[in-house]
């Protein structure tokens, strides 16, 4: 990454366009990268031309809400095996003052600063020693205990620190490093949400670029627009319309005019199939964004009224072991009226406060109309 770049949440979007969220995300980061002395002078610099702006989805990249990574943040890679392609996500913050939900005083940017010097390293020797960890197998026992894994992760990060403990005991690191690295990991069940999105997006790459069809690869949304990529559409054409306003709970002291729109590539997670696609397997969530375990239920069964099959290595055992349901078709959207489900937090409408709550939220229908007209006219020019 060149080290004027910001990648971030996708749809493209300018500065001037960039909801507050992802304002001060970029802010913080050129702060912490010392592009910038201060709040002000980041903003400055962002306004300025000088930096180059990027999707994180066209660098095979993923980032939680405003997505905001810069070049020296450390990352997760996850590879497909079977097909060769690999992508990346920055580490998870937590769920405290966080730069992705656009919070930048001083205690973010020395959080940011402590991943780059210690965790970041530390994670990339313990895998150096490890080799590899078969995420697909810890993302279908995650569901079976309970997660969705988009916003409840706890079995997921249990299961990924558990598979990551002995080869972390054996770095170089201090003993105080490796306290501090297992409390920023218990401080919050979102450390592994980050790797999810990376094996979702790793996925669905995979199936992109194939002619003549209709399902979803991405789903992604910045704050300001909501935009998909079709596999039948070739390299990184976006179909967008307005970002919707997240539907569910707020933190105590905030109200709806509060909250900023929706954001964040973690759509890729319903994209792939969990998520809010595979909400029934995580009835403790019904409290975070609303609703009852019946609701939950019915959201995955309506789901797969607009895909095309269930994946049979990642399974719901309330629905007798059923697939999780995969492969969203612009088709079925059009023909049913079915959006789908995504459930997501909610940052405040302002920079530099934070995450406010959480809910659930669908596309609007634009972008699909778009891309039916796009793959429409790309069948006819195959067939010409």
């Amino acid at each position: 990454m060149k080290k004027n770049m910001i990648i971030h949440a996708c749809p493209p979007v300018a500065w001037e366009n960039m909801c507050g969220a992802m304002k001060g995300a970029v802010a913080g980061a050129l702060v912490f990268e010392g592009l910038a002395k201060d709040i002000a002078d980041a903003e400055r610099l962002a306004a300025s031309g000088e930096i180059e702006f990027s999707p994180c989805h066209e660098h095979s990249t993923v980032g939680s809400m405003a997505g905001v990574t810069s070049p020296s943040m450390y990352v997760h890679i996850v590879e497909n095996k079977t097909y060769g392609n690999v992508s990346y996500t920055n580490l998870s913050e937590q769920l405290s003052k966080i730069l992705r939900m656009g919070a930048n005083d001083e205690s973010v940017i020395e959080r940011l600063i402590w991943k780059r010097d210690v965790l970041g390293p530390m994670l990339k020797e313990a895998m150096e020693i490890a080799g590899e960890i078969d995420l697909r197998l810890l993302l279908s026992q995650a569901l079976h205990m309970g997660d969705e894994c988009h916003n409840r992760n706890v079995a997921g990060t249990t299961l990924l620190i558990q598979a990551l403990t002995s080869y972390l005991v054996q770095t170089s690191f201090s003993t105080k490093d490796k306290v501090d690295v297992f409390n920023f990991v218990a401080s919050s069940d979102y450390f592994s949400g980050p790797t999810w999105m990376a094996l979702a997006k790793n996925a669905m790459d995979a199936a992109h670029n194939v002619e003549y069809r209709s399902i979803l690869t991405t789903m992604a949304r910045n704050g300001y627009e909501f935009g998909i990529r079709v596999s039948g559409l070739e390299g990184n054409q976006w179909f967008t319309g307005p970002a919707q306003v997240v539907v569910g709970p707020l933190f105590a002291g905030f109200k709806l005019e509060d909250s900023g729109l929706d954001i964040g590539d973690s759509a890729i997670t319903e994209t792939y199939g969990i998520g809010g696609f595979a909400v029934s397997t995580a009835p403790a969530i019904v409290s975070l964004v609303g609703g009852t375990v019946n609701d939950a239920i019915n959201y995955t069964k309506k789901m797969g009224e607009i895909t095309t099959t269930e994946n049979p290595n990642v399974t719901i055992p309330i629905l007798n072991f059923q697939g999780i349901p995969t492969g969203i078709d612009l088709r079925k959207v059009l023909e049913t009226g079915v959006l789908p489900l995504i459930d997501t937090a909610i940052a405040h409408k302002e920079p530099g406060i934070g995450m406010i709550g959480a809910g659930v939220v669908n596309p609007p229908m634009e972008c699909f109309k778009k891309a039916a007209l796009a793959l429409a006219k790309r069948i006819k020019e195959l067939e010409a």
